[in-house]
Formats: structure tokens, sequence, C-alpha cells
């Protein structure tokens, strides 16, 4: 075929019997196509020796089919993309982007410019953002609002906010925790973690309602506040157990990492996990199966959340309301908790 007779988008839609943003659509593999319509023009496009022009299609469109993912690290954490939770969540977004057709950029809070309206969505680097956690300031969220970006956050979604989020019923799983501690027989449970977190704050309500319904007395000194890493939780968990001696006898990490810095810490110190204090974790990360004791955890669905995410970006960009999303979560129960009495 010539250059002068070679087929275009729009030809290609004729021939297909479709319309150009179907025919576009189909080309990469768009799940919200019907596989049959794909996999028709497709092989039509293959009979032409069809194939887009990305460069030119963008300056048409002013589409660059890139998502920016944003992770929202607090200030001053050692928290990183190194977080198994976090690589965890990165490769589900990537594969559910590139299913629907997008790229995925990513980036941090902290490496990316404050206002990430201008940086990722004026400048063109990305059509839409998608923030993976609220952390303890909404300032640079609100300003993305303000400016009428298409974004969804990872976070608590039964915040009433102005955004869309996709996150995990947090007090729920919270209360989950607590609850499977309290029934293990524990009486003086530890919250580990960062009540100032939007979505550590919400587990931390989940555990304050288990101890309630248990008729356990809250005592504020059970509250530990540290960073969500594994190294923090060592740290702290040493420094109380030198201190004040074993004045615990469960433990509810926020993170299936803040519950593997407190076990090593615990297992150096010859306590007996979980004889001597039950722990249960947050996540369930890979990790916590292979972990010894293996660790009881609250499951997140990251495939599931993922998909979501992509799904409400994806109506922004279609001009139809986005809407948040609750996830359920699930306790999985293992060796890190005796069995319940």
């Amino acid at each position: 075929m010539t250059q002068e007779s070679r087929l275009t988008l729009t030809g290609l839609a004729k021939l297909a019997g479709v319309s150009t943003s179907t025919a576009s659509r189909a080309l990469r593999d768009n799940p919200l196509i019907k596989k049959e319509t794909r996999e028709r023009i497709q092989a039509l496009a293959k009979e032409h020796s069809f194939s887009i022009n990305h460069a030119a299609s963008q300056l048409r469109t002013q589409k660059t089919n890139v998502v920016a993912v944003i992770l929202n690290l607090t200030d001053h954490t050692e928290q990183s993309i190194n977080d198994p939770f976090l690589l965890k969540m990165v490769s589900a977004l990537n594969l559910a982007l590139n299913k629907a057709g997008y790229e995925m950029l990513l980036s941090n809070s902290m490496m990316a410019d404050s206002d990430w309206a201008s940086y990722f969505i004026s400048s063109r680097r990305a059509d839409g953002l998608i923030i993976v956690g609220q952390g303890k300031s909404e300032d640079n969220v609100n300003d993305v609002v303000t400016a009428k970006a298409p974004l969804v956050v990872w976070g608590d979604p039964k915040l009433n906010k102005k955004y869309p989020i996709v996150g995990s019923d947090n007090q729920y799983g919270g209360y989950l925790a607590t609850k499977q501690l309290i029934e293990s027989g524990c009486k003086k449970v530890l919250f580990l973690g960062d009540t100032e977190h939007t979505e550590m704050a919400q587990r931390y309500l989940g555990y304050q309602q288990a101890l309630k319904e248990a008729e356990l007395h809250f005592d504020p000194s059970l509250t530990i506040d540290i960073d969500i890493t594994s190294k923090a939780a060592y740290e702290k968990v040493n420094q109380e157990i030198l201190n004040r001696g074993l004045f615990f006898d469960g433990i509810f990490a926020v993170s299936d990492m803040v519950a593997f810095g407190a076990l090593k810490a615990l297992k150096e110190r010859y306590v007996s996990i979980p004889g001597d204090v039950s722990v249960v974790g947050f996540d369930d990360i890979n990790m916590a199966e292979l972990f010894h004791p293996a660790l009881t955890t609250v499951r997140q669905d990251t495939d599931l959340a993922a998909q979501l995410m992509v799904e409400q970006l994806i109506c922004q960009f279609e001009q139809k309301p986005a809407q948040s999303k609750v996830l359920e979560v699930e306790l999985i129960k293992r060796r890190s908790t005796p069995e319940s009495y």
C-alpha cells in the first residue's frame, strides 16, 4: 500500500462499521470494547497494515494516554517505594492501566512539584492522577480538585470528600484485628502505628470500638505512635520493653511491615509468640505467610482496588460522574495468634 493510499483511523472505523473512538480503543485493546469487536477491528488493521501514529494522535486529541501514579508519602517518613505493600499496589495499578490502554508514570509526593495539576496535567505529562494514600495533609489533593483535574485517591472511602476515594473499610479492619486478639485471650492490646495518618486513624477507631465492645478499659499508654516502617516498630518495641517490661499481651500493628518489626524485637527478647504476645498486622503482603511465625493479618484486595481506581478515573475522562468505592476486608488467621477461645 502506498503512502498516499495508506488507511486512516477514520477509514478503518468505516470498514469496521464503528465510530472512530471505538476503533481507536479496540486497537489499544481497551476492555471497555467487547472482545469480539476488538479482535475484528485488530484483524482488519493487520490486513490493511494499519498502525496508529501515536504522536499525531496525541497532538490531535490533546491526550497522552498516560496516568500519573503518585505515592503520597508523609513528610519525615522512611517509608518508600521499597515498602512491599506499595510495590504490590503499584504493580496492580500498572496492570489495570495497561489493560485499559494507558501507560503509568510513577512518582512520589516528595519528588513531584507541589502543584500536581500543573506539573502533570497542564504540562501534558499525564491525562489524570491516581494518588496512593491520603497521608496527613490534603492540601495538594485539594489543589488538584480545585484545578478540576481528573483524579482518584487510594484512601478511606467512608470519609466525605469532594473527590472519589477507593479503599478498604479501614475502621472495620481495625475492629477485626483487635477483636481477634481479644478473642485469643489478650487483655492489654498495644496499638502500633501513626494515629495522625488518615487511613491509620480509621484503623485506630476500629481498635477502640473492639475494646469498648469487649468492655476492656481503653488505656492511652497502650497507644504507640510511630513512623509506619518495620525499623521504627523494631526500635520502639525494644525501647518500650526495656523501659516498662512486657506490659502488653497483644499487638495490633497498622501494617504488616510494622508487625514484622515488632515480631523481630519480641523474638530477640525471647518473648514467645503467640504464647506471651499475639500479633496481628494489616495488608496481607506475600511475606506475611512466609514469616515465622506466619502473620495473622487483615487482607486488602489490591487487584480489585486498582481495577476500581482505573474505572473511576476513566469515568472522569469520559465526563461521567465518579464515585467512591469501599472494599471489603478479610481477617486471615495464621500462627502469630492462637486459636480463638
